[in-house]
């Protein structure tokens, strides 16, 4: 008998018939006039979901190409950075700036919570910094920042604020531009329901500033060669064209369910899981201060393996859930409850968990 997989991992995640419909179409020319009318489009439906007007960039590539071209394009080599680091993506920031060889300073926060103000603000008087990066929601444990106050405290210092919210834009409200934040990246394969391989970051006025002065090698993801073939409605490279298609209906659902809607259906299902696991009698990673709306992190029994109740929740009832991360790989599993996901599937991801403790 043919199972039915939920795949209940914070990403990719599944993806509505309607949107793998819409991708199944021929393909066009991506330097016709076809494209542009679509990438037009969705170019300002992505900005609607961001709450900017700032310039916004679709790029071919996972959220991580996002980030990494957030990097190159306002830095340059000895750059003083901060990372707010609350998970394993924190980390991440610092691996690529690392990689670009600008000087980094970490503020490493306790797995399980969220970055502290007056933690912050701390550090920020005691030298000038050209950028601070931190995440929205930290994928690998189950968080979610306050980046409304964050910002506030960052822009006193006149430094740039960039945000990964590649798991949170669209489970949670972001006001880009209201906030003040100067770069942010999302991606394809979370909350827009669509398969992995479009990242996209918006770029504030102010971005474009250090971009002017940033003397990062670049290339494909040289932001300005972006700007220039986007006035002429087309990419600087072949764009993968199927997704493109998957995009326009995945905002067209966006748009019909409201993002403010949207917004309350994630919480709903943020608490559903919550109220369930500790029904089981299972410990969460983190408090419901900072509860994530896309992901929830929790500890199995001390006597079972994470990563050995995962395997046996897939094995008998065809539910993916996703494991830990950095020094809580094995110690923890995660419930995915974001994008194209019901009531009804974490009722069967409940079930399934309690089935198998």
């Amino acid at each position: 008998m043919i199972k039915k997989q939920y795949l209940m991992i914070p990403g990719p995640t599944m993806v509505p018939e309607r949107i793998l419909r819409a991708m199944v179409r021929e393909m066009i020319n991506h330097r016709g006039p076809e494209f542009t009318k679509i990438l037009t489009a969705v170019t300002e439906g992505v900005k609607k979901c961001f709450k900017t007007k700032n310039d916004l960039f679709i790029i071919p590539s996972s959220g991580t190409g996002g980030m990494e071209a957030a990097v190159v394009n306002i830095l340059s080599e000895g750059d003083e950075v901060l990372v707010l680091n609350i998970g394993a993506f924190g980390s991440r920031w610092t691996k690529i700036l690392k990689a670009y060889r600008a000087n980094v300073d970490e503020i490493k926060f306790a797995r399980g919570t969220a970055a502290d103000v007056e933690t912050v603000e701390k550090k920020l008087k005691s030298k000038k910094y050209s950028a601070v990066f931190f995440q929205q929601n930290e994928t690998s444990t189950g968080v979610l920042n306050d980046v409304q106050s964050l910002a506030q405290v960052i822009k006193k210092y006149d430094t740039l604020i960039v945000v990964d919210a590649v798991s949170g834009l669209i489970t949670a409200d972001l006001r880009t531009d209201e906030w003040g934040l100067d770069v942010v990246v999302a991606a394809s394969q979370k909350a827009f329901m669509l398969p992995p391989g479009l990242s996209f970051v918006s770029f504030s006025k102010k971005a474009w500033q250090y971009y002017e002065k940033s003397k990062m090698p670049r290339f494909y993801w040289d932001f300005k060669s972006m700007k220039d073939w986007a006035d002429k409605g087309q990419n600087p490279f072949t764009p993968p064209v199927s997704l493109y298609y998957g995009l326009e209906e995945s905002l067209k659902m966006i748009d019909e369910e409201g993002l403010e809607n949207i917004f309350e259906r994630h919480k709903k299902l943020r608490d559903i899981t919550r109220d369930g696991l500790k029904k089981l009698n299972l410990k969460l990673l983190a408090s419901d201060d900072v509860a994530s709306c896309a992901v929830t992190a929790v500890f199995p029994p001390e006597n079972i393996n994470a990563d050995d109740l995962r395997k046996k929740v897939k094995q008998n009832y065809s539910v993916v859930l996703a494991g830990g991360q950095e020094d809580l790989k094995g110690k923890i599993f995660r419930i995915g409850h974001l994008g194209y996901c019901l009531e009804t599937d974490i009722m069967v991801s409940l079930d399934a968990i309690s089935k198998c403790l």
